[in-house]
């Protein structure tokens, strides 16, 4: 019997469906992003004040625009654009409008206070119907890459390389100019024109040289009061008749390092250790935080240049938003381990951390595997270290501990996986923390719509 093939007819003309919503599955992403957004009473958005009279696209509708684009894995305002001609549920979703995409970027770039609004109330939403318990919370930064090239970067020893160059050329090229015999210079090209030139250059990496001294003075300052904690620890020991082990702590050093670097295309990226350290990157270090109970929500995001997360914790955990409540219990990795921020997390009345002190091995050994007999209690006198360590020792910490790499570790390879976001669009700090403020939302509405297709069955609208 011959093969049967279905017809493909382009040529007779295609009717659409009186109503789009026939040509879009009845769990399309789009449907729960537009009734979510649709239940929120949104106050923070801004609009274009030009005063041409000119009909703006409602708030309301870019904001799910972009927040479903998002969640789809389209970030680029021009991509954005041709899928409100190509993308059938975007078409519904913007009602068969198409802003363009000066449109798209400029209301993205201007609206960060509606981002984090609409991050606030969707995570109040996901509390009203169950689906969000704070409790305990997962910390965690990743590197994702920025608008900008490393190749674009100067190190501030370099920079006085090429300052010294460009003067000394700057020289040649004047006393060329007042020999009567010199030898001309290839067509198109002055000598004031190329003066010129070189003068810019050095300009600017000069400017480049006084930002890195400014960044190393900043870096000192906020590593003084940790300096300070660790030369009274030391004397107190000293008092008491111990002999403090290690070598005492030096001052921060004012003076930037040679290797410290400055990006002409992004200034407030950092050149950052990816990949486990396997590689480099111009990049900045996303943070977020995890509702450990399974969720998956991220409760509490910010954007950091700081190349580890050595002085992250704090900001981390006050970055909740205290409509929110306040977690229990703070889960984090060496990386974060800071005496002076577990301090600071805690508190008089914090959240209880469970920071680990050292890199462990995922691996265990027979020995690991054999029952032991419970640690005995932590010693008041021990080091913070050394109590934080007999802290995770304990059954219930390494029950807590476990959590961790189960919750945080994959919400962000969700971002860079599923929702295919490993580089920004924008550049400038408060640019790029917009942006990670909406990537952030785009997340948690696709992880709301799995949480509430499991619970209900379908993507009936949350709130009614």
């Amino acid at each position: 019997m011959p093969a049967r093939f279905v017809t493909i007819d382009r040529l007779t003309p295609m009717l659409l469906p009186p109503d789009l919503r026939d040509w879009i599955q009845h769990d399309d992403l789009v449907l729960f992003i537009a009734d979510a957004v649709d239940t929120l009473h949104l106050a923070a958005f801004r609009v274009n004040h030009r005063g041409t009279g000119s009909e703006q696209f409602p708030p309301a509708m870019m904001l799910a625009l972009l927040t479903y684009c998002y969640a789809t894995g389209r970030f680029g305002s021009r991509t954005i654009e041709r899928a409100t001609y190509s993308d059938v549920s975007v078409r519904y979703l913007c009602a068969n409008t198409h802003p363009d995409h000066d449109t798209i970027c400029e209301f993205r770039r201007q609206n960060r206070a509606l981002f984090e609004e609409t991050f606030v109330k969707i995570l109040l939403l996901a509390q009203e119907v169950g689906l969000l318990q704070l409790g305990t919370v997962s910390v965690d930064g990743s590197k994702f890459a920025a608008n900008a090239s490393k190749h674009a970067a100067v190190s501030y020893a370099r920079a006085g390389e090429l300052i010294e160059q460009l003067q000394g050329e700057v020289r040649e090229l004047l006393a060329k100019a007042e020999a009567a015999d010199a030898v001309p210079l290839q067509d198109g090209l002055t000598i004031p024109a190329e003066i010129t030139r070189r003068e810019a250059r050095q300009a600017a990496l000069q400017h480049a040289r006084q930002v890195i001294e400014e960044r190393a003075r900043e870096r000192a300052a906020a590593a003084q009061p940790a300096y300070e904690a660790k030369c009274a620890a030391r004397e107190a020991k000293r008092r008491a008749g111990q002999r403090p082990r290690g070598r005492d702590p030096q001052p921060p050093d004012p003076t930037p390092q040679p290797r410290d670097q400055y990006n002409f295309t992004d200034p407030a990226s950092r050149i950052m250790k990816a990949g486990n350290g396997a590689h480099y990157e111009q990049a900045y270090n996303a943070q977020a935080v995890v509702d450990a109970a399974g969720s998956q929500l991220i409760v509490g995001q910010r954007l950091s240049v700081a190349p580890n997360d050595k002085q992250e914790l704090a900001a981390d955990v006050a970055s909740v938003p205290e409509a929110l409540g306040r977690p229990s219990a703070v889960l984090a990795d060496s990386g974060f381990y800071s005496e002076a921020q577990v301090r600071a997390v805690e508190g008089a009345e914090g959240p209880v951390a469970y920071v680990a002190v050292e890199k462990t091995s995922h691996h265990r050994s027979v020995a690991d595997l054999e029952q032991r007999p419970p640690p005995a209690p932590p010693d008041p006198a021990a080091s913070p270290r050394e109590q934080m360590r007999d802290r995770l020792r304990t059954a219930a910490g390494r029950a807590l501990y476990g959590l961790r790499k189960q919750t945080v570790e994959p919400v962000f390879g969700i971002i860079k996986s599923v929702l295919r976001f490993r580089q920004f669009q924008l550049r400038g700090e408060a640019n790029v923390g917009t942006e990670w403020v909406l990537v952030c939302l785009a997340h948690n509405c696709k992880r709301l719509a799995v949480l509430w297709r499991q619970r209900s069955g379908s993507l009936a609208p949350v709130r009614t």
